[in-house]
């Protein structure tokens, strides 16, 4: 029998729902379940929210930036890696059957044709999820350093930069804006890019995209969940799901048998271990992603909007007084580990766009696994048992997809219409 709040009974803990992971994901997911009146305790093995993948993260919210890996270029890439560590995907050969069976889902989807539909699914969640974002930080007054002016993706090279335009044709056929710009409008733009002018041709600038701390976020949005009602469950590991029929009956962990009406997975690139307790196999494998954090040295000299170096594919973004920069896509299973080589590329471009904005001798590292599935398209909503429902894979968007995905989980979960049809995004329909 449930009650308001947690009880312990029987040595069992009682939850109405339990959502697995206090990521970005997990902590909207809570957000939007206890708006809705639920009851809602959430599990983490961290000592803290955004403690891991949603810890140091490229902090963009890039609907403009939706386009799926799986592309035709892809291929090459993933094939000059084997012998290059400059490309900004990188695959590691290993014996993990795991990798090649992703792997060969995502050559699969390597095509133009399914590159354009994965896109146009990816653009679709991101703009939806944009739209919730800015609902949420406005009914919360909540703050995570944003930035809400735009992001600016640049080009050095000529024959890139047309090749961009070609890109965004496609998503501004959708009715998404863009501008392209030349190298002054960039400088009128954000004047922190007027000592590297001549290192870049112009740029697509996307006015609706923005930036901000996905850490700050989520652990912010904790804390108004906690004033909801909401339960976190920090330090504790989940091991496992007990399942009965078509129904998850408890969630296992480290510390206690945790029984729940409904459970949702936002565990991210771990979510397939614990899917499998539910006899799930979800098509996601884990892509390691490195950040790079700096103090800023001169606020004037750091960069006003978030963007891409697209030659390098250096993301930044400037976090109060912070400058965030991430790349590199890692290919390589569950290892985070790094070393200052790994960064190199970032500290080249950074140095070279924002040469006096940063103290450059006073990095901070990160790495992390971000929960790719072979498409692009996040996995969303119902799985074939009853009252077991997913949140995960929505790889290096996380943070763009966040507040969109949460709110069609918890729509499905509450019985309720979803507001965007999520063709593309399920289970079933993959």
């Amino acid at each position: 029998m449930l009650t308001n709040g947690n009880n312990r009974v029987s040595g069992k803990v009682m939850a109405a729902i339990a959502v697995l992971g206090a990521g970005v994901m997990g902590v909207t997911t809570a957000y939007y379940l206890a708006k809705a009146g639920r009851e809602v305790t959430v599990i983490d093995r961290q000592p803290e929210a955004a403690g891991e993948t949603s810890f140091a993260n490229a902090g963009l919210i890039a609907p403009g930036h939706s386009n799926a890996w799986a592309s035709p270029r892809a291929p090459m890439i993933l094939l000059r890696s084997l012998w290059r560590d400059d490309t900004a995907l990188r695959f590691r050969l290993r014996f993990d059957p795991a990798l090649w069976r992703w792997g060969l889902q995502f050559l699969a989807n390597c095509t133009t044709e399914r590159n354009r539909r994965n896109t146009l699914i990816k653009l679709g969640l991101a703009r939806y999820s944009r739209e919730q974002l800015i609902a949420l930080r406005q009914a919360e007054r909540i703050a995570y350093d944003e930035i809400v002016k735009g992001c600016i993706y640049l080009y050095r090279d000529p024959v890139h930069f047309e090749t961009g335009q070609r890109a965004i044709g496609f998503l501004k056929a959708q009715g998404y804006p863009f501008e392209t710009l030349d190298r002054e409008a960039c400088v009128r733009l954000d004047p922190a890019l007027a000592p590297a002018k001549d290192k870049f041709v112009g740029a697509i600038y996307a006015p609706q995209d923005e930036s901000g701390d996905c850490r700050t976020f989520t652990q912010n949005l904790a804390r108004i969940c906690e004033g909801l009602g909401v339960t976190f469950r920090y330090g504790t590991t989940v091991r496992g799901l007990e399942r009965k029929g078509d129904r998850i009956e408890a969630v296992v962990t480290d510390r206690e048998r945790i029984a729940a009406d409904q459970v949702v997975i936002a565990l991210g690139s771990y979510a397939p271990q614990i899917a499998r307790d539910a006899g799930i196999t979800l098509p996601i494998y884990p892509v390691k992603g490195y950040s790079l954090t700096l103090p800023l040295k001169d606020k004037a000299a750091a960069p006003t909007l978030g963007g891409v170096d697209e030659a390098n594919l250096v993301a930044f973004a400037r976090m109060g007084d912070r400058l965030r920069l991430t790349a590199t896509a890692d290919i390589a299973g569950y290892d985070t580990s790094h070393s200052p080589k790994d960064f190199a590329t970032m500290v080249k471009v950074a140095r070279e766009l924002f040469p006096d904005a940063a103290h450059y001798d006073q990095p901070c590292y990160w790495a992390c696994l971000r929960p790719m599935t072979p498409d692009g398209p996040p996995i969303l909503g119902a799985t074939p048992l009853a009252n077991l429902f997913l949140n995960t894979g929505s790889g290096h968007m996380g943070f763009t997809m966040a507040c969109g995905s949460s709110r069609l989980v918890t729509d499905l979960m509450l019985g309720r219409k979803p507001a965007i049809p999520l063709d593309g995004m399920t289970l079933d329909g993959r």
